[in-house]
């Protein structure tokens, strides 16, 4: 027999937790010569991005851009609020939360981290015992991942604003929204959420280095109050900037901002509302066919068994060492098809790594783009050899189907 013949020219599909797939319209809003970033239609455009972000956020408070990536705006919203020797609670679900708690530490904070399974969300009896034994307030923010890209879980911010204030705690909700915002449903004001982070490279379709942090009064209050903050990450010269650089400190990141300006039209023409439920039946199609797959011996399985607790962005799966290496490197040499990598939820040195995969299901994503993706796993399932329940693309296509 000749050797397998390989169908990966043509158009890749990267189907990772971001970058995210970016639109045709954001790559050609780029692709431009500089821009004067003295004056002219630059600063007019960026005046227009302001009021079209907050809409996506569901804020009318402020939201500082940075010239940078998730991890840039997690110190950025910190060194705002917290000063070192300040205490911050966070609740753990996956590497990310684990690794905003990192960078309260490295910042000199005092973290309080709790740890909680990686299959589930948080343990609000666990946070609410840690808020009760805090009589004197010490916790002055609590550090939240509303989806934590590792693990897959989306967990309730609702839910944790209504248990702080029912405790009458007076520490800042500080969410992580990098994975989430454009993707699931995230209502900022609605939620009482005092500052959230988020980043250019998933739901809001932008090549990765731009970052976003939006904060409302009672975090104002608190930057205030703040003996110093440093110059770069000082969000107050960029929200009521003197000058237009000021808004970035320096240099503006103007091609980005153009994508920006074409991601935004996109998001608003199709609505706020219409996007979500987009993610949700995406979602909920994949789901389906992962369900299918662990079936009848197959080794697959959703690392989130609660549908409810489940990210409409991203799908974190296990199906065995070394499986997990073995279809994503074949799904790419072969079919062109990239899936993600299994990101923190075993050690990379640990055979159990190779036990992982990531599905991302964000931004620019559409039906036939899913049910493509879905039909390259159930491809390379078959090639290797590896054991599934059959029916999986029916399945898919019957929920996608429901209309």
């Amino acid at each position: 027999m000749g050797e397998t013949v390989k169908l990966a020219a043509g158009r890749s599909y990267l189907a990772i937790p971001g970058p995210s797939v970016m639109p045709d319209q954001v790559l050609q809003a780029m692709h431009r010569a500089s821009p004067n970033i003295y004056a002219g239609e630059l600063i007019e455009m960026t005046h227009g991005l302001i009021p079209d972000l907050k809409r996506v956020a569901r804020t009318c408070h402020e939201v500082a851009i940075y010239i940078a990536n998730g991890h840039g705006v997690w110190e950025a919203a910190l060194a705002n609020v917290i000063s070192p020797g300040e205490r911050v609670l966070v609740p753990s679900g996956g590497h990310f939360s684990t690794g905003w708690a990192q960078m309260a530490r490295g910042l000199g904070a005092e973290v309080e981290l709790l740890e909680h399974d990686l299959h589930s969300t948080w343990d609000l009896a666990g946070i609410e015992n840690s808020l009760k034994n805090d009589p004197e307030h010490r916790i002055k923010a609590v550090l939240a991942v509303h989806v934590d890209t590792s693990s897959s879980i989306r967990n309730d911010i609702a839910a944790l604003r209504m248990l702080l204030d029912e405790l009458k705690h007076p520490a800042l909700l500080m969410v992580d929204c990098v994975a989430s915002l454009g993707c699931d449903r995230f209502e900022m004001d609605a939620w009482g959420v005092d500052v959230m982070v988020a980043a250019s490279q998933k739901g809001l379709m932008v090549p990765a280095g731009m970052g976003f942090v939006f904060f409302n009064d009672k975090a104002a209050e608190v930057r205030a109050a703040m003996p110093r903050v440093s110059c770069y990450w000082d969000w107050q010269p960029r929200v009521n900037p003197q000058e237009y650089y000021l808004h970035f400190c320096g240099t503006a990141p103007t091609h980005h901002l153009y994508g920006l300006r074409a991601a935004l039209d996109l998001i608003h023409d199709e609505g706020m509302e219409n996007v979500w439920a987009r993610h949700q039946r995406l979602a909920q199609t994949i789901w389906a066919a992962c369900e299918v797959w662990g079936q009848d011996g197959g080794s697959l399985r959703l690392n989130v068994t609660n549908p409810a607790m489940r990210s409409h962005a991203v799908t974190a799966l296990h199906i065995g060492s070394p499986d997990g290496t073995r279809l994503r490197e074949w799904l790419e040499s072969n079919l062109g098809l990239t899936l993600g990598i299994g990101l923190g939820m075993a050690s990379s040195t640990s055979p159990e790594w190779h036990g992982y995969f990531r599905l991302g299901h964000m931004g620019h994503v559409n039906g036939q783009m899913v049910m493509g993706l879905l039909g390259g796993i159930e491809t390379g399932l078959q090639a290797l050899k590896i054991p599934h329940g059959s029916g999986a693309l029916e399945a898919a296509a019957k929920k996608m189907a429901e209309g």
